[in-house]
């Protein structure tokens, strides 16, 4: 009976022996793979030091995901923006609830204050002013996130190190507070390129970036083009515009309105495709073949969501109107009677 005992015993004490065992292997399976999951995200995200020029819609939406994501950003900004951040941090807006992250600016760049990515988010009319202030910081890549349909200019100034791009996020900033969305879509992403098309490290690490912090992103073997593709439909919201702000919501749904809109993309668009440029996305080619009534119908289905109102029609679209207006004037010269490229 004894013998019975002790054969029991070690057959539990064993038993229990494995359960312990597989016990322990799986909380140190687990504790791996979250020390992995932890050293992914640190190699994915350790080491970028950000810059942002510019701290209105653009720059302050990447500015709060690259900081909620633990990179090193800092934002140059002036005046009363550059207070107001500096005083209260950067106030933001998720479902209807305020909050604030705090965030590193400046005022002035040193030339040798170096980053990985300086991101330029100002308006094209303040571009050459922006590019210029910090034209002398040794920084090596310059991502430019605004509107445009060339870079001779940039390129005067920055030389190379220009990485032209577009943002895949809007919205609008009100009384302070940030609100703001990036694209839901993969098509909706941040879109940039190297001028040449080429894919370089540059373009791959800038990939790996967005990647890292959960951004969509394209990188666009033609970023001329897109960038002329989209000027063409950004600036027919001239027609919004009155001498002292902005059309009533009312009056931007009008038929008077959008027919004026409709006209003008088809006609955009034609320019470009005349000129032997190619229309990019597809989804922007399309506009042009379109029926106006059907391109009048989406306008309306835009303009009857709280958000896109306040893209087209809210504080933002009004400190625009001098960029709409010079972006309108250059894409028109660029097209000539011979229907070509200037």
């Amino acid at each position: 009976m004894c013998c019975l005992c002790n054969v029991l015993l070690t057959l539990l004490i064993e038993i229990i022996s494995m359960q312990y065992y597989h016990f322990i292997k799986q909380v140190l399976l687990k504790q791996s793979m979250v020390d992995s999951l932890k050293e992914g995200f640190m190699l994915n995200t350790k080491g970028y030091r950000i810059l942002i020029v510019g701290a209105g819609v653009i720059g302050s939406v990447y500015a709060l995901r690259f900081a909620q994501s633990g990179l090193d950003v800092t934002i140059l900004a002036r005046g009363k923006r550059l207070k107001t951040l500096q005083r209260e941090g950067l106030k933001y807006n998720v479902c209807g609830t305020n909050k604030q992250i705090s965030i590193k600016t400046i005022e002035t760049l040193d030339d040798v204050d170096i980053y990985d990515f300086i991101f330029v988010s100002v308006r094209y009319d303040q571009s050459e002013a922006a590019l210029s202030a910090i034209q002398h910081n040794r920084s090596k890549t310059i991502v430019t996130l605004t509107n445009t349909i060339g870079y001779e200019l940039w390129l005067n100034i920055v030389g190379d190190r220009l990485l032209p791009g577009f943002p895949g996020a809007g919205g609008d900033i009100k009384e302070d507070v940030l609100y703001a969305q990036f694209g839901s879509e993969k098509h909706q992403g941040t879109i940039f390129g190297e001028i040449d098309g080429q894919i370089t490290e540059r373009v791959k690490e800038l990939a790996q970036l967005f990647k890292s912090v959960g951004l969509h992103y394209e990188v666009q073997k033609d970023i001329q083009a897109f960038h002329i593709s989209h000027t063409a439909l950004a600036i027919v919201n001239k027609h919004f515009y009155t001498d002292d702000g902005m059309v009533s919501l009312e009056k931007a749904r009008s038929e008077s309105i959008l027919i004026k809109i409709a006209t003008a993309i088809k006609h955009n668009i034609h320019l470009i495709e005349q000129a032997g440029i190619p229309v990019i996305p597809p989804e922007t080619k399309a506009m042009g073949e379109l029926p106006n009534n059907d391109i009048i119908s989406r306008y309306r289905h835009m303009l009857s969501n709280d958000f896109i109102i306040d893209v087209k029609l809210g504080n933002h679209a009004i400190s625009q109107k001098a960029e709409i207006m010079l972006l309108d004037q250059m894409f028109q010269s660029m097209f000539n009677s011979r229907g070509g490229l200037l």
